[in-house]
């Protein structure tokens, strides 16, 4: 006798069961309109929907779980005729004569609305509009949970591989919000009927879910499953197609289904109805025959053991309800996308290791880490139970051939790799290994090196390159492996090798200097890379080098995941202004602005990073195209990545070019102040004085002191009133810095420089370009000024009114509407997983535009994004981020610890529940137990740098914290080099501190 499972209670996983499927009277009208519109024209042929209509919402109809969309418990109550049994032969012989050229296709879509937004589907096919947004099918609001559209397809244009749709909201501001995945599919198996009807649930691109159908999960970090993966044969008696998605399973885990009626064998859990995969597809599938006196059936999803050949459970949630789509004398099949099971959804938890490539040493590096290095990183991965590797951008940074170009983010080129990590000897023939020894002594010199030394270790790589180059080039270049890597890369290859052939034959990156081809000419470039040019042995030489560090990344890569690790790679916010991208598309880029960011507690000038802002306008007119291959080139060596600042997706710093200091920027895009907004709040308003430096001699005194007299006779002009202006050849920062670039490098010098930096950035507002003093924008921090407080205490306080609006308040619906006409498309073009560095003053809109689009969130101990807060807790962390003690731009834990002893006390106080007073220095169980705070946090991923890591082991951590930290934002001259002090042959074989967060990781559950 079957085992019989009690009925649940409300909100119960176990199914509520009843005879008959509770009767719907929307399905029914649904029906009534099915079967009532049989002549009516196809919606190919449709006019738009009728803007009187109502519209859709992105707020979901969803279950218990608030995720999972609920099926409509829906009846056809229309009078039926006994159908009379047929044999399966006589049904499929029908149907195979009944099967015409065309196929009716009838698409519903469960989607809550709200009035003035549209629906859309789109697919790879031209009814479907080719994937283009704008040739999208227009669909047809229903009622106030169903979108629909008919449409007819020629059974021969369905391609093998079928037909991937996907839905499309538009939004009455004229944003677009994308239905998820590409498992929504017409396939040619499915079109066996007279007509196909299908049932969608629109797919939350938040949902937790999606992230384990990115490529990291399905090809690395998930289980292999033993479900049965069987191509699709339909049934000729089949009526219904139901699929469904669930990544968590483990792999001897299967889905299955129980539910009423003999179709599903009665709620019988010990011989459920076991589902299929698809194959190369991430769904279930099960093939269902409703017999057609039933109108509904209610059913469940469940886990079924394989091996132990056990029903584990149901999912959770209310029971779901198949609905009888046939139609009166046609055969129709019906395909249910359930979307996802109702299951679990943030069990899976792991952690990483960051650190930069050029950190890495090993026995083999010539004095900087290399790619080669990352496969030794990879081992002790493995040792440790960690899963992911994060390193920083590996770009090439060439620009001046000095150690300023240490700088990993100031990248001459978005694609192209650094030479600096490229491993010699691997790029050598074997022919011509005894070419290394030359410089054998010198690598071990180098290696042996606390720092990088960053100039002499690319001088003796460039050498040695260029005598092997002669030598291997004609052999490579026959190579059926170079052929391909030059044709998939030659769109940014060429112009690379170019520009850098360029920048070595002219002596500078900055290509407005050069004499002859400043402005890119892609015919021009395209015959100086020809094999016939008098150019192009230099030229190629760059594509040698190129090629080899491609293989070598993508070994280390390839060896990762063998090892069952991913790789996270970082995409830059900008990139370097005289480099290959600037000279090849400039329309691109805004090349008389920089980008940085405000001023914060790390950088109370704030920061400029020198960078062109992007034209997002001019990008959005080919579809982001230089994005998409960007992404793309990342795909080829990474599992995911971070967005670095992707505030700057939502709003970016811009600087103008004259401007040294951050704090001359503002937001761009923003919603300006209009002069009447200050003539409203009674202020008196003076153009000259808000918007010019306000400069006196109490000014000039607190800033100058007894050299405030030489100011004035030397960089100022008197005019008036006990006011100065300066004068025109030191009016901007700019024109200061270079000035004063001649002067002797001591501390009056700087005195000076920073005094006229202070007095050209004593002002309140910045003025709109083109606006005709009407339009104005907040300086940042306007109240630390002196302009600001010599005003009268009513303007102060009208001001600071206004500075909050303009920030806080005015800006946020704005820059929501910036960020998502660029990151959804951007997303949509890569299926790696997306992190976000969303740090920084962090707009109150993007944590909603990130749980949006499921991107992971960036959470940091030490920087709450609560200003009421001083800590972030890990245990406070979101699913879908990332926890992290610290990062590259801030100092390690242990240094960080000797920074500022009453904070630290808080933190030793409250956030470690320890009494008493706080060690000076941190002593590895403190470090230990804060790598443990984030190990048990229930974000997704927790990630540390291997500096945070060592902290915990007094025997093998490096003595000073100082000597730890990678960069320092606060000095836009930065010289990154920092490296590990041991080296990873020496961390392999450290099996204590390796066992001790193996443990600890295990114990995490991560």
């Amino acid at each position: 006798m079957a085992k019989k499972l009690s009925i649940s209670e409300s909100g119960s996983n176990e199914p509520l069961k009843k005879t008959t499927a509770k009767k719907s009277s929307e399905y029914k009208s649904i029906k009534k309109e099915m079967n009532g519109t049989e002549k009516a024209t196809s919606s190919t042929k449709a006019s738009s929907v009728s803007k009187t209509k109502k519209s859709t919402s992105v707020k979901k109809i969803e279950s218990d779980s608030n995720k999972k969309l609920d099926a409509v418990a829906v009846e056809d109550n229309l009078n039926k005729k006994t159908v009379k049994k047929k044999t399966a032969k006589s049904v499929e012989k029908r149907i195979t004569n009944s099967v015409s050229e065309n196929i009716k296709i009838t698409f519903y879509l469960k989607f809550s609305t709200h009035f003035g937004q549209n629906l859309f589907i789109t697919g790879n096919h031209k009814v479907l509009g080719n994937d283009n947004i704008e040739q999208a099918l227009s669909m047809h609001y229903f009622n106030n949970n169903y979108w629909w559209v008919e449409l007819d397809l020629n059974l021969k244009e369905i391609p093998a591989e079928g037909i991937t749709y996907h839905y499309i909201l538009k939004n009455e501001d004229g944003t677009i919000v994308y239905d998820w995945g590409n498992d929504k599919k017409i396939l040619p198996n499915y079109c066996k009927k007279e007509e196909i009807i299908i049932e969608d649930s629109w797919n939350f691109a938040g949902y937790y879910e999606n992230a384990f159908y990115t490529e990291p999960f399905q090809e690395i970090l998930l289980p292999k499953h033993n479900t049965v993966v069987q191509a699709l044969k339909l049934n000729a008696t089949t009526t219904h197609l139901v699929i469904v998605k669930a990544p968590l399973l483990n792999e001897d885990e299967t889905l299955c289904i129980c539910g009423e009626g003999a179709s599903f064998n009665n709620w019988n859990v010990e011989k459920p109805l076991i589902l299929k995969r698809l194959p190369n597809e991430p769904v279930f599938y099960a093939q269902i025959k409703m017999p057609a006196t039933v109108h509904a059936l209610q059913y469940k999803f469940g886990i079924y053991n394989h091996t132990t050949k056990q029903f584990v459970r149901y999912e959770n949630g209310k029971n779901r309800v198949l609905n009888n789509w046939s139609k009166k004398g046609k055969q129709t099949l019906a395909i249910i996308n359930e979307g996802f099971a109702v299951l679990p959804n943030n069990t899976w938890r792991g952690a990483g290791v960051a650190i930069p490539v050029f950190s890495l040493r090993s026995e083999q590096s010539a004095g900087v880490g290399e790619f080669s290095d990352l496969k030794l990183l990879v081992d002790w991965a493995k040792q440790t139970g960690l899963k992911l590797i994060q390193i920083l951008p590996v770009n090439d940074t060439t620009a001046t051939h000095t150690w300023t170009d240490s700088y990993p983010y100031a990248a001459i080129s978005a694609f192209a790799l650094h030479p600096l990590y490229i491993r010699l000897k691997t790029a050598t023939n074997e022919e011509n290994l005894h070419l290394l020894q030359a410089i054998e002594d010198k690598c071990k010199q180098l290696n042996e090196l606390p720092t990088v030394d960053y100039e002499e270790v690319m001088q003796l790589k460039l050498a040695y390159l260029k005598k092997i180059y002669p030598l291997q080039w004609q052999q490579l270049l026959q190579s059926s492996d170079y052929k391909i890597f030059f044709h998939n890369n030659q769109h940014w290859l060429v112009p690379y090798a170019v520009f850098c052939y360029l920048r070595d034959t002219y002596g500078t990156s900055n290509f407005s200097q050069w004499p002859e081809y400043s402005t890119y000419n892609e015919a021009v470039v395209t015959e100086m890379a020809q094999p016939n040019s008098e150019h192009y042995k230099a030229i190629a030489f760059h594509f040698f080098v190129q090629f080899h560090l491609h293989q070598q990344l993508l070994d280390a890569t390839n060896y990762a995941h063998q090892h069952g690790i991913i790789l996270k790679g970082d995409i830059a916010i900008g990139v370097y202004r005289n480099g290959a991208d600037t000279w090849q598309e400039p329309h691109l880029f805004h090349l008389d602005r920089q980008s940085g960011a405000p001023p914060d507690d790390f950088a109370i000038k704030g920061q400029n990073w020198g960078f062109p802002t992007y034209n997002w306008q001019q990008m959005m007119k080919d579809g982001f195209a230089w994005w998409k291959k960007r992404f793309e080139q990342m795909r080829y060596y990474f599992d995911a990545f971070r967005i670095d600042h992707i505030l700057g997706f939502f709003r970016i710093w811009s600087i103008p070019y004259h401007a040294v200091e951050g704090i001359m920027g503002r937001f761009v895009p923003a919603i300006p102040v209009h002069v009447n907004e200050l003539f409203g709040r009674n202020i008196w308003f003076d153009y000259h004085r808000f918007t010019q430096p306000f400069i006196n001699d109490d000014v000039l005194n607190e800033l100058f002191g007894n050299d405030a007299e030489f100011v004035k006779g030397n960089f100022l002009e008197y005019n008036g009133f006990g006011n100065y202006t300066l004068k025109e050849a030191y009016n901007t920062q700019r024109k200061v810095e270079q000035y004063l670039a001649h002067w002797n490098d001591d501390d009056f010098t700087h005195k000076i420089k920073q005094g006229l930096f202070n007095l050209i950035s004593n002002v309140i507002l910045f003025e709109e370009e083109g606006s005709n003093g009407q339009q104005f924008h907040f300086r940042f921090g306007m109240e630390s000024t002196t302009s600001f407080r010599f005003l009268d205490g009513h303007s102060q306080q009208q001001l600071r009114d206004l500075y909050i609006d303009y920030f806080f308040r005015r800006q946020d619906d704005f820059w929501k509407n910036e960020a998502l006409q660029k990151l959804p498309a951007l997303k949509k073009v890569t299926n790696m997983l997306i992190c976000g560095e969303d740090l920084g003053l962090v707009p109150a809109c993007v944590p909603d535009v990130m749980r949006q689009l499921g991107l992971l969130s960036l959470e940091i101990q030490r920087m709450p994004k609560n200003p009421q807060q001083t800590f972030f807790h890990p245990n406070n962390a979101p699913y879908l981020s990332v926890v992290t003690p610290s990062t590259h731009d801030m100092s390690t834990i242990r240094g960080w610890w000797e920074e500022d002893k009453q904070l630290i006390q808080q933190f030793y106080n409250n956030e470690l529940g320890q009494w008493g007073a706080a060690p000076f220095y941190c002593e590895a169980w403190i470090n230990k137990a804060i790598v443990v705070q984030h190990l048990y946090s229930p974000a997704m991923w927790s990630i540390f740098q291997l500096q945070d890591l060592l902290g915990m082991d007094e025997n093998i951590r490096r003595n000073d914290p100082n000597d730890e930290r990678i960069n320092v934002p606060a000095n836009p001259k930065h010289y990154w080099r920092y490296r590990m002090h041991l080296t990873l042959e020496q961390l392999n074989n450290s099996n204590e501190f390796t066992n001790l967060l193996q443990q600890l990781v295990h114990e995490s559950g991560r």
